[in-house]
């Protein structure tokens, strides 16, 4: 997907974002997948695959699933949106309701896999989704390399959001292989995340994996804890993480809508509002930001309060 160059009067730096709301079901999840669903062998592949998601990983694999000609099961919360669980139908999976816990999306996800027999797709802790969500790096690089008119993209830094890290570990890996092999500068990595969300945070700072208990944020793609696998690379690899109010990633949102006119969903505000409250530490600096996705519910926009006597549903 595109990747526009525009810059922040604030901090100095030259943002480049990686506008993943225009993949295919409208965000990155798209990558992993794909990866993932095609690397499976035949026999497995045909029992079909099952995932828990609070939405665009949901899309994602229903979508990478209905092009192999294989069937999908979903497991989502109640509280889901609406609007992706329709989408994650509308490509011909199966929806499961859960609980709003990483408890009932497991407990649940594998009572469907011993009904279904199908394989298990987790969300970000597997190496096939998270080289799969890397593959967005190999073409920002390129993408800003054309941009500038230069052999390399030449990025100081990449910032992405963390949910489970399955994304911000993609990133982390490929551009650490591209410098390895010469071919770009060693980029820092940077991470966003909702303060009302901040495992990740806290995991990082204590040395070992802190839960996330049913967190309330409007981000709803980052309300998930690290993986084993997440964790390790990003305690390698991460240069610092950032927190971001609920009231912060509300502005974002509407200023990259209201600005940029390009839609995205909260979560993909997060990166961009992590940078815009820590000027100092990105002045100067030549950024690639990733824009997540644009799947977002028009009936409950963040920054609309709800009308009296409705209900979020």
């Amino acid at each position: 997907m595109l990747t526009s160059r525009f810059f922040d009067e604030a901090s100095g730096a030259e943002l480049f974002f990686k506008c993943e709301n225009f993949q295919k079901v409208g965000a990155f999840k798209i990558r992993g997948a794909t990866n993932f669903v095609r690397n499976l062998d035949d026999s497995p592949a045909a029992r079909g695959v099952v995932t828990h998601s609070s939405g665009n990983h949901g899309q994602a694999v229903a979508a990478a699933a209905a092009a192999r000609g294989i069937p999908a099961t979903v497991v989502m919360a109640r509280s889901a949106s609406s609007i992706k669980k329709e989408a994650v139908r509308g490509y011909g999976a199966r929806v499961v309701d859960c609980d709003d816990s990483d408890t009932s999306r497991n407990e649940v996800s594998q009572a469907v896999v011993k009904e279904t027999g199908g394989t298990l797709i987790h969300p970000f802790n597997h190496p096939w989704i998270v080289a799969g969500q890397g593959t967005l790096v190999l073409e920002l690089v390129q993408q800003v390399a054309e941009l500038r008119g230069t052999a390399t993209a030449g990025l100081d830094g990449l910032v992405g959001p963390v949910g489970g890290g399955g994304c911000l570990s993609g990133m982390s890996l490929a551009i650490h292989g591209l410098a390895a092999a010469g071919r770009e500068s060693a980029a820092e990595i940077y991470g966003g995340e909702p303060a009302a969300a901040d495992d990740a945070v806290r995991s990082l700072a204590t040395g070992s994996i802190q839960p996330s208990d049913r967190p309330q944020t409007v981000a709803d793609g980052l309300r998930t804890a690290l993986g084993e696998l997440t964790f390790s690379v990003l305690r390698q690899h991460v240069s610092r993480l950032f927190t971001v109010s609920e009231e912060r990633i509300i502005e974002v949102t509407r200023l990259v809508w209201e600005r940029m006119k390009v839609v995205i969903e909260p979560s993909a505000a997060v990166p961009l509002a992590a940078i815009l409250d820590n000027a100092d530490v990105f002045r100067g600096k030549r950024l690639g930001v990733l824009f997540t996705g644009g799947n977002v519910d028009l009936q409950r926009l963040p920054w609309v309060a709800e009308p009296a006597g409705v209900s979020p549903t």
